[in-house]
């Protein structure tokens, strides 16, 4: 095969991996009663869901036609997004139902998901503060990789399992699969970080 040909199919690939997903949602019969700030909430929660698969494919320089410098502007832009998405999720829940995620920010909510979500949340808000304060801090190389990849994995860990114990807006089998790929692309970015991480040599630059 062309290597421009394996370049579209990559790209066409994770199209599908996130179009599908989200169009089931979208159509989904689990919103056909709903008010249009819950159905917002719930699309805005697969959006964030979807997010996190480019964003370690993007990390990792696993995108085909992109440069380096490209892959990890497009990256920070990609990040604003996802904490974009995350406020839209948790704050069309909060105009829904704000007893629910009081509950759930003070994790006395008694449904399973709920604490995955905000100890996602919280990672989120977390990796978005420290990559804002990075240079300011003069956070070295190492320790700014480290904490990304930590938190990275916890905003990863959280989401998926939130996701997973959700019975509601996604379609069941896309998610598992959109849930596998986040996973597999997340673990492969996080050993490409840690493989740099070893491989940096003389003093540690912020």
């Amino acid at each position: 095969m062309p290597p421009s040909a394996r370049k579209g199919l990559v790209w066409v690939a994770l199209a599908v991996a996130i179009a599908v997903p989200l169009g089931l949602a979208a159509t989904s019969p689990y919103l056909a009663w709903r008010d249009p700030v819950y159905i917002l909430a719930g699309l805005a929660g697969v959006v964030a869901l979807a997010l996190l698969l480019v964003q370690p494919l993007l990390a990792a320089g696993r995108l085909p036609g992109l440069t380096a410098p490209h892959s990890r502007r497009i990256h920070r832009v990609v990040g604003v997004g996802l904490v974009g998405a995350v406020l839209l999720h948790v704050g069309a829940l909060w105009v829904t139902s704000p007893p629910d995620v009081v509950d759930a920010l003070l994790f006395a909510s008694p449904a399973p998901f709920s604490p995955w979500g905000v100890v996602a949340m919280w990672a989120v808000f977390a990796a978005a503060l420290v990559a804002a304060l990075r240079r300011r801090v003069r956070l070295r190389t190492n320790a700014w990789r480290l904490s990304h990849v930590t938190l990275a994995g916890l905003i990863v860990a959280g989401s998926v399992v939130h996701a997973i114990l959700i019975v509601g807006t996604m379609e069941p089998v896309s998610k598992v699969i959109l849930c596998g790929l986040v996973v597999v692309a997340s673990a492969r970015a996080f050993a490409d970080a840690l493989r740099r991480t070893r491989r940096v040599s003389g003093p540690d630059r912020p």
